[in-house]
Parts: structure tokens; C-alpha cells; sequence
């Protein structure tokens, strides 16, 4: 697996080694090992969640705060998706910043997401099944969100607000300016 940084170095973008023939594909899609000895500490995944969304959904930009902050590690199993992950660490160099990487079920990249970043993606395919890990477990008390179409942060999703579906939650985000950020947590590295 390689391992790359994004725009923001706190996010990183994994690409695992796809090994195909005429029968198929394998892929080994997670080894804690490797991605510890890449990061320089330890991380413990202890839930894994997948969601099938049809074109044009948008679900995002969600976070929760501290102590039931969350690490991510998102992936695409089949489909399309823009997956956005945004800076809210007050503190940060990138505060309120933006990583966007196209992710499908047939490029496998993977994007960890670290504790700090809000995270949305949209579906650009006809649908899409969207797998991912988390290192604690969602807690109601410490969920937040951010506007998806928030302009402060200039995010493109590629998809006219139109075609895009977002549930009753996700229409009733703060804008950033009124959001809860992240105080004490600027850089994963120090």
C-alpha cells in the first residue's frame, strides 16, 4: 500500500495494490502495520460502517467533538464519490481549509480523515456503496455539522445544489463561522 499526503499533510490518501486477472481482483484494503509505521503512532479501529446512496446524495459535513472525536479511514466499494474532508482545528495552519479526492470502487483509494476534520462526501455515480472505519464510537451528545454549501469554504461538488439530496439533519448545519472547532488538537504530529 502507498501511502500519500494530501494538500492538508494531516490527511493522507491510500492506494492499495490492486492484483487482477481474467477471474477477478484482490486487494488488500487495510493493514494497521502499515499504515501505523506510515503515521508514527497507533490507531485502533473499533467500528466499521457502510452506506449505499443513490446519485446526486450528499451526505455531510459531520464531525464529532472531543472525547468522542473520531479518526476515519473512508472508502468507496462500488460507485463514485467526492469526498471532502475540511480543517476545524482553530489552531491549524489549514483551519477551515478543504481536501477533496474523487474516490470509486475501481480506483480503491482511501482517504484517512483524522480527528479535527469535518467529512462529507457526494455521490456522482447512479448510486454508490461507501465503507468506512472509525477509531471511537458515535456518540449523539458530540455530533456536530458544518453547511455543505457553506461559501467561506468554497468547496466545488461538482454537482448543481438541484441534483443534490441531503436529509432533513444535514439541510440545518451551522455555517463554519458558528461552528465548534477543535481547540486544542492543531497537527496529529505533535
Amino acid at each position: 500500500m502507498k501511502f500519500i499526503r494530501a494538500s492538508i499533510p494531516d490527511v493522507i490518501i491510500c492506494e492499495p495494490n490492486v492484483f487482477g486477472d481474467d477471474r477477478g481482483y484482490f486487494v488488500e484494503t487495510f493493514r494497521q502495520d502499515k499504515l501505523e509505521e506510515f503515521l508514527g503512532f497507533n490507531i485502533d479501529f473499533c467500528q466499521d460502517n457502510e452506506s449505499k446512496s443513490s446519485f446526486g446524495v450528499l451526505r455531510g459535513l459531520h464531525y464529532q467533538l472531543p472525547p468522542y472525536a473520531q479518526t476515519k479511514l473512508v472508502r468507496v466499494i462500488s460507485g463514485t464519490v467526492l469526498d471532502i474532508a475540511v480543517d476545524i482545528r482553530k489552531g491549524s495552519s489549514t483551519f477551515g481549509k478543504h481536501v477533496a479526492v474523487e474516490l470509486t470502487g475501481e480506483n480503491k483509494r482511501q482517504v484517512l480523515v483524522p480527528r479535527g476534520f469535518a467529512h462529507g462526501f457526494v455521490v456522482l455515480s447512479e448510486e454508490a456503496t461507501f465503507a468506512y472505519k472509525v477509531d471511537n464510537y458515535y456518540s449523539p451528545e458530540c455530533d456536530r455539522g458544518i453547511a455543505f454549501d457553506d461559501k467561506s469554504l468554497n468547496i466545488d461538488w461538482k454537482l448543481p445544489l438541484n441534483e443534490m439530496k441531503l436529509s432533513p439533519k444535514d439541510t440545518k448545519q451551522p455555517l463554519f463561522k458558528d461552528a465548534q472547532y477543535f481547540e486544542d488538537l492543531v497537527s496529529l504530529y505533535e
